[in-house]
């Protein structure tokens, strides 16, 4: 969590870039990454040369020797504020496309960056304000980026929209990655399952003599149990793809943050026909882990969607195209816990049974999470559920959860309230037992497949929650009529009385 004042900085800079005339906020925070990602090559530049030099070893540069004055250590302090312009705008984009760092190269989804920043006097204010922005500190440049995408308001486009960061952590907690997994995303946009999945991790396998606490009370993770996965880790073990080069960018960066010097993020519709052709090892049997919250709302045509998945179901609906991908890249006995739209669980077509039929007759569903309607607000309004799968094995039992509050209002506001399932469904996923958690009133309970056999696949809790009607007990219509004759007379009386006292 950043403090105050932090806080503060962050507010006046976006400030800044309003007044300067830069008001989408997906376009604010691409450009202050654009920035924070200038600083961190030189920060991480620095650090290998001063390696080399201590172990006479050479290193790979990111700036050759005609690239020296696109470093930060450089631009930072050039005047005029329009020289600086005309060299972050000339030199340093440019030299962006060129960068691989650790055999990740940026200039996948650097393409088509451009410095949308046409005032001096704002490039010059956001270079002093980022310049004194803690890049160097691991935990607080992570939540310094989750701040700065928690402004983002507005909806995307094809259905997307931020997944809050609560409900995305309690997704990693269900499917409970470990050290030697292979993590993937088919729709990362800003890369918030992935940085979920790395910050679990780091808590999960911190010792607890190894902890840190610092004088706010925060405590801090080593992940010392890690090290001897790191290089699994930084090089393998997180994947995302988006066919938005905006996104890509910002998922980049908030990984980068997150002390990932190598994000494996590429540009690619996972739906398209090319993906397999482009990323064979991605495409099929390769994850063990996927979570995922992908676009609602997009309708494909045939001739762009792969056969393999339209052979499976076949439909427009990229809702039911990505669960169909996600078997796809999932290996034997990989998991995956997936946010789809409410429609998936209970939609009549042909293409909707057919998904459910495979989830439950050709893998294990272990469970359906049912989310409350407000929970993406301000962005969407739409009612969603989790479902939790594994590849492969069979289904014998479905684990139900209706959360009802996840400690935030369910109005556009989404202000913090003492209402919250969340903790609750986590406890109970953690001790579950289908031969105890048989009451259908209750909020977790568990659903055998024959009766989902039964009922044509149908996977929507209203279908098999049991809902307890208190019977509203009434006076007569004599009682009631009395009383309201009773209540007339003292009315009367009272204004008689008013009345008096005004002679």
């Amino acid at each position: 969590m950043i403090n105050g004042e932090l806080r503060n900085q962050v507010d006046k800079l976006w400030t800044e870039f309003w007044t300067g005339g830069i008001t989408n906020p997906l376009m604010v925070i691409e450009q202050i990454s654009f920035l924070m990602f200038s600083r961190l090559l030189d920060i991480r530049e620095t650090r290998e040369e001063k390696k080399a030099r201590r172990t006479n070893k050479p290193f790979h540069p990111i700036f050759s020797d005609r690239d020296q004055e696109c470093r930060w250590s450089h631009l930072k302090n050039l005047t005029p504020a329009e020289e600086m312009l005309k060299l972050v705008r000339d030199r340093v984009f440019p030299h962006f496309r060129s960068i691989a760092v650790d055999g990740a190269r940026f200039g996948e989804y650097m393409k088509d960056a451009q410095l949308m920043i046409q005032k001096p006097s704002l490039l010059v204010s956001a270079v002093n304000m980022i310049n004194n922005l803690p890049l160097t500190e691991g935990d607080t440049k992570g939540d310094l980026y989750e701040y700065l995408l928690g402004k983002l308001t507005t909806a995307g486009i094809n259905g997307q929209f931020r997944t809050p960061r609560h409900i995305i952590r309690k997704m990693v907690e269900i499917v409970d990655p470990k050290p030697e997994d292979t993590i993937g995303d088919p729709a990362c946009g800003t890369a918030g399952f992935l940085v979920s999945a790395m910050e679990y991790l780091m808590e999960t396998y911190t010792s607890p003599e190894t902890m840190i606490t610092d004088d706010d009370g925060i405590s801090h993770y080593t992940g010392d149990k890690l090290f001897p996965h790191m290089d699994h880790i930084r090089n393998r073990m997180f994947n995302g793809f988006d066919f938005d080069a905006t996104m890509l960018r910002i998922a980049s960066m908030n990984l980068l943050l997150h002390g990932l010097e190598a994000p494996n993020i590429h540009y690619q519709d996972t739906l398209s026909n090319n993906f397999p052709e482009r990323f064979p090892e991605f495409a099929g049997d390769y994850f063990d882990v996927i979570l995922a919250n992908p676009p609602f709302k997009g309708s494909l045509d045939y001739d762009d969607v792969h056969p393999s998945l339209l052979s499976r179901v076949k439909t427009k609906k990229t809702e039911l195209l990505f669960v169909t991908l996600i078997l796809r890249m999932l290996k034997m006995g990989g998991r995956s816990a997936t946010i789809v739209p409410d429609g998936v669980l209970f939609g009549s077509s042909k293409a909707h049974l057919a998904l459910r039929k495979a989830l439950v007759d050709e893998n294990q569903l272990e469970a359906v999470i049912s989310l409350p309607s407000g929970v993406f607000k301000p962005y969407a309004g739409v009612s969603t559920g989790i479902i939790v799968f594994t590849k492969g094995g069979s289904t014998d039992h479905v684990f139900y959860y209706d959360v009802q509050a996840d400690g935030f209002s369910l109005d556009d506001k989404r202000e913090k309230i003492e209402q919250n399932d969340l903790p609750d469904l986590i406890e109970r996923w953690k001790v579950k037992d289908p031969k105890e958690d048989t009451d259908r009133t209750s909020k977790a309970f568990f659903v055998p497949a024959k009766e989902i056999r039964e009922n044509k696949y149908d996977l929507s809790i209203n279908r098999y929650k049991e809902i307890v009607y208190e019977k509203e007990v009434y006076d007569p219509p004599k009682v009631i009529l009395s009383r309201m004759k009773k209540l007339q007379v003292e009315i009367i009386n009272d204004m008689e009385e008013l009345e008096g006292m005004l002679g």
